[in-house]
């Protein structure tokens, strides 16, 4: 059965006249009763009931057609939904992103893009490195905002900016009182760190590694927020980005001078798989922020 056959089969019903429907669907009136014909012989029963010039359904034909409006309904339903999504001003975007993103960069660029953009929707996700990355291949999400990991996945990154990592102590710790401190300073400390899979857990696992030192990890979070008020309680100290809404009393932010503490983060979605024109309108919208951004603090960065 081809959908053309519902189509023909649909409209002879309407008009009970073959002739006319064949006029109306520009082709002749042999091709439409052949048609007919084969879906009556596919179905197994006839449909219509011949009565002179006319044609009208009987019953199994009446049966039929009720189905046919029904599926005719539910495509032409379809089409429009994937119009819409397909409209880069009324399309949808499905991201994900990393927690700590979720405080000020990810509201403020999708306040940014839907002042141009008002009608385009999102679908949003938090989630680990790792998990972004499959929610990612797996089609779930369009596009995720994390940090590089190595994966077999066929995924394509672009760096949008480096955050510099700092050590977050207690106002009493031992460290709250210095500018700086390097990694291999800290073999007897108690760290709080994230969960394994999560990109800071990644890179700090990284660095401590660069410095040779295997310190304790006292408790492994999901939430900068949980880690920062370990931290402030004096359990312990982390390696973190400064992150707007973290409540900072009783938490000191020393500089990491050796080695070098950073995250890249960046924008990724699955090389060669089809992005919808919003989607593809966002990520293009947030590669070129990024960029502007970083253009205007290198302008007003003092020599």
């Amino acid at each position: 059965m081809e959908w053309q056959q519902l189509e023909y089969f649909q409209t002879v019903a309407r008009m009970q006249n073959i002739t006319s429907a064949a006029r109306a669907m520009n082709i002749t009136q042999p091709a439409l009763s052949r048609s007919i014909a084969r879906l009556e012989s596919e179905l197994n029963v006839p449909l219509f009931e011949r009565k002179g010039r006319s044609i009208v359904l009987n019953r199994y034909g009446e049966l039929f057609l009720a189905r046919v409006e029904r599926i005719m309904e539910e495509y032409q339903a379809g089409r429009r939904e994937i119009e819409q999504l397909l409209d880069p001003e009324r399309g949808e975007v499905s991201l994900g992103f990393l927690h700590t993103l979720g405080i000020r960069w990810i509201p403020d660029l999708i306040g940014k893009f839907r002042e141009s953009y008002p009608s385009v929707r999102f679908q949003l996700h938090q989630n680990s490195n790792l998990n972004l990355l499959h929610q990612l291949h797996s089609g779930e999400i369009d596009l995720c905002m994390s940090s590089p990991q190595e994966t077999p996945l066929n995924i394509h990154w672009t760096k949008l900016w480096t955050e510099e990592l700092f050590l977050a102590v207690p106002v009493h710790h031992r460290l709250a009182g210095v500018k700086s401190v390097a990694l291999e300073e800290l073999q007897d400390e108690m760290l709080i760190s994230y969960k394994e899979g999560y990109g800071l857990r990644h890179i700090m696992d990284e660095l401590l590694h660069q410095a040779g030192i295997s310190p304790k990890i006292l408790f492994e979070g999901e939430e900068i927020h949980t880690i920062a008020g370990l931290v402030c309680a004096g359990l312990g100290i982390a390696i973190l980005p400064k992150t707007e809404g973290i409540n900072e009393d009783g938490l000191v932010w020393v500089t990491i001078t050796d080695p070098d503490c950073n995250r890249e983060i960046g924008i990724a979605w699955v090389e060669g798989k089809f992005l919808s024109p919003a989607a593809n309108l966002f990520k293009q919208f947030v590669i070129h922020t990024a960029n502007q951004y970083y253009k205007q603090r290198a302008i007003t960065k003092p020599n």
